[in-house]
């Protein structure tokens, strides 16, 4: 076995040995895909809502009726247009639906607690929906949801959770491991030696490369099966952008490990250094057109972006490879970049 495979086994020995790191790293994917999966949910639901009515009517009975049957909200039945403020103010209700009969028209008016303006948006949407159903001075609006029809949470989250979870464990795994070597003396043994310090380079990724790999295979079948994600020959492109995003991941922490010294500081700069842009600057959960000029310009140097956003086209959306070329570039320049940049410190330091 030549010089290289040595390094390979070496690196492969310990991560296997490490029984800990191991658990966890298989762990936290499949935890964090089934936590956004299932337990939390951007949809509302169970809205507590009341109506007031001045005059019953067959539309006034329909409307209540349509709101009783719909999953969305819990229908509380009729209150007095006195009790709804206090209703309101002791979180008893959501929402009061006011509807007043004039002639063959229905007025109505929408009153929701907007203490939470997410759920005071999407309760107000819900309501209205109902309305426009059950209105008969107008024809009702008719609505068609692509790509999600079920508006399931998960189908959002899953692109942005394998955006995150690459990125913390490739990146922390890489630069723990090599700033370990640092503080037992064997990288000095490495970097005195005649090997090329390419070579170390590739004999220490490749191994967790291949981890990577199982772990995308782990968070693929759990999003295909488990999640229901929608499968179609889009996968092979999925997992050609994610082998691009798992090199440019463990380029960040050969170059975080170039940088510090210690297998804590380490770990604080891949996992709190990086969480933290990801979660709020990558589109994960807060949408980025949503945000001011100057932060949708710092989004652009956050590869969990650009890997994101080509993911939901094409694990949601089922487009070919074809409308991911820009997103393609972009992370394809920064894995240049960030590797280019952390063998030269890593030379410099030899």
């Amino acid at each position: 076995m030549g010089i290289f495979g040595s390094l390979i086994k070496k690196e492969a020995i310990h991560i296997v040995r490490d029984k800990r790191t191991m658990f966890i790293t298989l762990l936290m994917p499949l935890f964090l895909l089934i936590l956004f999966g299932f337990a939390i949910s951007t949809e509302v639901k169970n809205i507590k809502i009341v109506t007031i009515v001045d005059k019953h009517t067959d539309m006034s009975r329909d409307i209540e009726q349509k709101l009783a049957v719909n999953e969305y909200f819990t229908y509380l039945g009729q209150a007095a247009p006195g009790d709804v403020e206090r209703l309101l103010r002791t979180g008893e209700i959501d929402a009061a639906l006011f509807i007043r009969t004039d002639g063959d028209k229905l007025d109505t008016q929408i009153i929701v607690d907007a203490s939470n303006t997410t759920s005071a948006k999407t309760s107000t949407g819900y309501i209205q929906g109902v309305l426009s159903g059950s209105s008969q001075s107008q024809p009702p609006i008719l609505t068609q949801t692509l790509y999600n029809p079920q508006m399931k949470s998960a189908y959002n989250f899953v692109p942005g959770i394998m955006g995150m979870i690459f990125i913390l464990i490739c990146a922390i795994m890489t630069s723990v491991s090599i700033v370990r070597e640092k503080e037992n003396g064997t990288m000095d043994l490495l970097l005195v030696s005649p090997t090329k310090p390419g070579t170390i380079i590739l004999g220490k990724l490749i191994p967790y490369f291949i981890l990577s790999c199982i772990i995308l295979a782990i968070m693929l079948l759990i999003a295909y099966t488990v999640l229901e994600l929608p499968l179609s020959a889009s996968v092979f492109n999925v997992i050609i952008l994610s082998l691009i995003y798992i090199t440019l991941s463990l380029s960040i922490g050969l170059l975080v490990s170039t940088i510090v010294n210690t297998q804590l500081n380490a770990l604080i700069v891949s996992a709190v250094m990086f969480m933290v842009p990801i979660i709020m600057f990558s589109g994960m959960i807060f949408p980025i057109d949503n945000m001011p000029r100057i932060l949708q310009c710092i989004t652009t140097i956050i590869p969990a972006r650009w890997y994101i956003s080509a993911m939901r086209k094409l694990m949601i959306q089922q487009l070919p490879f074809g409308y991911i070329i820009r997103e393609t570039v972009i992370l394809g320049s920064m894995t240049i970049v960030l590797l280019g940049l952390a063998i030269t410190k890593f030379k410099n330091s030899r």
